[in-house]
């Protein structure tokens, strides 16, 4: 899978409003949720490669995807650079931040209560994701 070119990213929010539905522009754009146990991918088992639903830029392996039982899928570990991570106060808590290092759009949270080799959750959001499956 090629690695989507940075230049072919809108650069304004309208070209953003254009590419993205109302979900994937609230959660990537607006750093939004979406509803609990909701998401395309919660129970998606399929091997291959979870992308970013803005730009295409590889994120999660398949193989990293774990049942946390939190609502959204989740992940144990995120492919190497990919993912950046910012602290987040919003909603009066602390938490961890986890957006696409491409285009900086908003995935979900990571949390330390993962399984190992990480101990790691990622909880992403499905409106954040497409899916690659592996020939």
């Amino acid at each position: 899978m090629s690695e989507p070119e940075s230049d072919d990213l809108p650069t304004t929010e309208e070209e953003w409003r254009e590419r993205l539905t109302d979900e994937e522009y609230h959660v990537l754009r607006e750093r939004g949720t979406e509803p609990k146990f909701s998401g395309e991918y919660l129970d998606q088992k399929a091997d291959g490669t979870y992308v970013c639903g803005a730009c295409g830029a590889a994120l999660f392996d398949a193989e990293t995807k774990f049942d946390s039982g939190c609502g959204w899928p989740s992940f144990y570990d995120a492919v190497e650079g990919n993912v950046e991570r910012e602290v987040d106060t919003r909603h009066g808590m602390r938490r961890i931040e986890v957006t696409c290092a491409n285009c900086g759009g908003h995935l979900g949270h990571v949390f330390e209560d993962g399984p190992e080799p990480t101990g790691e959750r990622y909880c992403i959001n499905s409106a954040a994701l497409d899916f690659d499956t592996e020939e």
